[in-house]
């Protein structure tokens, strides 16, 4: 008997290989994923200027990188978390950041899904003119945002994926279709792990279990045979690392650690493009 229902996440037609440079922008989940990138000692950059909420200010990441010589990436995770931007009304401009600025300086309206697309366009063709063998991955945060209600969140979701699903249904026709997939982490957030035991305890932000199971469908979707093998190579050293003996002079864990150091020097030899060795 079956007591959940489960997502089919389809994989990707390439495979992040482990000397890849990565690239992740967007809302705070972009943060947790980033992060375990870089505990697992992936050249990873985790949004540069901060976090970033809409596909606008995620263009306007893409394009200061751009403008600062610095937009290098193999793969680029790109992770949406609202339509919501906030309107600087002296000049119209999106803000990124209001800086605690008043917020009668500021009006708060939400992009259409056509604007959405436009953005993400130029954030595409902006990344592959940068390198044009870059890889994007499109997802869109399961974090809910009680603010705008649960009905206006479910609005601003759906309005972000219908904005990715058009983007990649436009792009299938050109010449760069295969660089583009969509991973499904607010599906499997808000299909297979529904339960309340799966969120923080404010109800709204994934639980560290529950990031780690969407880290482990990534892996199984996105990477490559080569970049899967380094992982399961890298785990031992990696718990082998963090480990905190009772008696750290004993001849035991000395030479615990003189073979945990041989195991390490083998794999940067293996993986020098690795980050932190």
């Amino acid at each position: 008997m079956e007591f959940r229902t489960r997502v089919k996440v389809e994989k990707a037609d390439f495979g992040v290989l482990p000397s890849d440079q990565l690239l992740l922008v967007g809302s705070c989940f972009a943060d947790h994923i980033g992060h375990r990138f870089q505990e697992e000692r992936f050249r990873t950059v985790v949004n540069p200027y901060g976090v970033m909420y809409n596909p606008v200010s995620v263009l306007h990441t893409i394009r200061r990188l751009s403008e600062e010589d610095r937009l290098e990436a193999d793969v680029a995770i790109l992770t949406l978390g609202t339509n919501h931007v906030y309107v600087l009304k002296e000049t119209g401009e999106i803000v990124d950041n209001c800086q605690k600025r008043p917020q009668r300086l500021f009006q708060e309206r939400q992009l259409s899904i056509e604007e959405c697309v436009e953005a993400l366009r130029m954030v595409v063709d902006e990344l592959l003119q940068a390198n044009p063998h870059t890889k994007i991955i499109f997802t869109v945060s399961p974090i809910r945002y009680a603010k705008y209600g649960f009905h206006g969140s479910q609005l601003s979701k759906a309005t972000l994926l219908l904005a990715v699903e058009s983007l990649l249904a436009e792009m299938a026709a050109t010449s760069h279709p295969s660089h583009l997939y969509y991973f499904p982490a607010y599906e499997l957030m808000n299909d297979e792990l529904r339960d309340y035991r799966f969120y923080q305890p404010d109800m709204l932000h994934p639980s560290a279990q529950a990031v780690e199971y969407i880290w482990e469908n990534f892996v199984e979707a996105c990477f490559s045979p080569q970049a899967k093998k380094y992982l399961e190579e890298w785990r031992p050293v990696k718990e082998a690392l963090a480990h905190r003996p009772f008696h750290p002079e004993s001849p035991d864990y000395q030479a615990f650690m003189r073979k945990t150091q041989q195991q390490l020097e083998s794999l940067q030899k293996r993986y020098p493009n690795l980050q932190g060795f």
